[in-house]
């Protein structure tokens, strides 16, 4: 039970980050917002403040920011689509952007509270590419082919993306700078693609500049491997049955839980705020395609209406968004019955 409470915690935090970046921008430009909603399906409590009505619905996931004219036409003025196009693209923006501002603020404090694991290797696996290729224990990776490294986990999540290439990874050592093109070995005790450096965690404290500086480059890797996971997904390395929805997360908040525990509470404590940055720096980004419904699409539609200096037809634009709609709810129920089947199955 205290999973799912986990979860549901993580999950309204957030999406209410979310919809208060399309509230408080849509206040400054005076839009006047109807309801203002967490969760789906039936209304268990809300109550009337000024001119907005406040809901908490049944299911824990999801939101919305509810505004005059946004899906349909209206006289009022100060209806959504009675707005200057630059004053709806901020609207629609600051949602995604509340997200990203929230993902980066949670890698902040866990670097500055955990500290930084250097990619320093502890030890290279015998008959690795690692090994072959004349790494040792001591040595300090620094990059991937141009992808700079700064932690050591970033060095597995860039070998997953790349195990079917001769990698060129530049390490350090002894103060100098050296390369070696690394060939990923398949390790069948863990099931995937390794170069064979292992790691013993130790963190470095750094000050305030290096905490904001390590901070960003954490966010960096989150939008780095959301990019590249929907990427694979394109182009079929990873199946859609990989993807999780809402189930298979409470799943992950719900192990990440059990996994810290027994080290005590500030330590379970920064591993749900590290994986709160990860989803949040996840729906900056999913947010962000240009998917008719999500807030992407949207966008593009104002950048085309810019361009064109011609509003679109609100029936198009309507029906547009419904489209994308039905195919994302067809997506997620999908991804949910994978989640419900891999979990009990």
């Amino acid at each position: 039970m205290l999973k799912i409470i986990l979860a549901i915690l993580i999950f309204s935090f957030i999406i209410i980050f979310h919809e208060l970046g399309h509230f408080f921008v849509a206040k400054k430009c005076n839009v006047k917002v109807n309801e203002f909603w967490l969760g789906l399906g039936p209304t268990i409590v809300g109550f009337t403040k000024g001119e907005t009505k406040y809901c908490l619905k049944l299911l824990p996931f999801g939101g919305a920011c509810v505004m005059e004219g946004e899906d349909e036409e209206s006289d009022d003025e100060r209806a959504f689509n009675n707005k200057p196009v630059w004053q709806r693209f901020l609207i629609v923006a600051a949602g995604p952007f509340n997200n990203f501002i929230l993902a980066l603020i949670l890698c902040v404090v866990v670097v500055a509270t955990m500290g930084i694991d250097k990619p320093i290797v502890n030890s290279v696996s015998e008959n690795s590419g690692a090994s072959e290729s004349g790494i040792i224990a001591g040595d300090e990776i620094t990059k991937l082919d141009s992808y700079n490294i700064h932690f050591a986990h970033e060095v597995s999540a860039y070998v997953f993306f790349h195990s079917d290439e001769d990698i060129k990874v530049t390490y350090e050592r002894n103060g100098e700078e050296n390369t070696a093109y690394v060939t990923p070995k398949y390790d069948e005790n863990k099931g995937r693609y390794l170069l064979g450096v292992n790691w013993i965690p130790e963190y470095y404290d750094g000050n305030f500049f290096e905490d904001m500086y390590y901070g960003m480059c954490q966010m960096k890797y989150y939008i780095y491997s959301t990019f590249k996971s929907l990427s694979s997904l394109v182009t079929g390395r990873v199946s859609i049955k990989e993807m999780s929805g809402p189930v298979g997360i409470v799943k992950v908040i719900g192990d990440t839980y059990e996994q810290s525990k027994s080290s005590g509470a500030l330590y379970v404590l920064m591993n749900l705020l590290n994986l709160s940055a990860l989803l949040s720096a996840n729906l900056t980004v999913m947010n962000l395609l240009p998917i008719p419904a999500l807030d992407g699409g949207r966008l593009i539609l104002f950048i085309v209406e810019a361009i064109r200096r011609k509003k679109l037809n609100p029936n198009i634009e309507g029906k547009i968004h419904l489209v994308g709609f039905v195919l994302l709810m067809g997506l997620m129920i999908f991804v949910m019955y994978n989640d419900i089947v891999k979990i009990f199955f």
